[in-house]
């Protein structure tokens, strides 16, 4: 299989699959005019790298993924210990998401929003908020 029908078979891009290549994630053989070649396991380990990158793991947790899914004797644990902490990075994020959010909601309601050049979201935006020692801004 070609770069154009293992980026269908995958879903993903064939520019992703050459950086995946780069990244040594996968390694399809060479044809003799150069081409990339793709067989069956690497269009499976595309589609795995597809999964977990869509599930927002890292490309070093991909790679530990990989070698845990290749590895008979790996003990579960070691999968559940890097998906767990994916997960508090993940919980760490979405917290970061609903404080960013509940700063720009408040911006929005100051905001009159008439027709008047003062505004509060760009007052902010322009001060922001300070540093609690030092008075300069964070």
């Amino acid at each position: 299989m070609n770069i154009g029908e293992a980026a269908a078979a995958s879903g993903l891009p064939a520019k992703t699959i050459r950086y995946y290549e780069d990244m040594g994630l996968v390694a399809p053989r060479r044809d003799a005019n150069g081409y990339r070649s793709f067989g069956e396991g690497e269009i499976h380990r595309l589609a795995f790298l597809n999964r977990a990158r869509g599930l927002g793991f890292s490309l070093e947790d991909c790679r530990a993924l990989l070698g845990l899914y290749a590895d008979d004797g790996r003990a579960s644990e070691d999968v559940r210990r890097l998906a767990a902490d994916h997960l508090a990075r993940i919980d760490a994020r979405i917290a970061e998401l609903k404080a960013m959010r509940e700063t720009v909601a408040g911006l929005v309601s100051a905001c009159a929003g008439g027709d008047r050049p003062d505004c509060p979201i760009l007052d902010d935006l322009a001060t922001g908020p300070l540093c609690a020692h030092t008075g300069k801004p964070v």
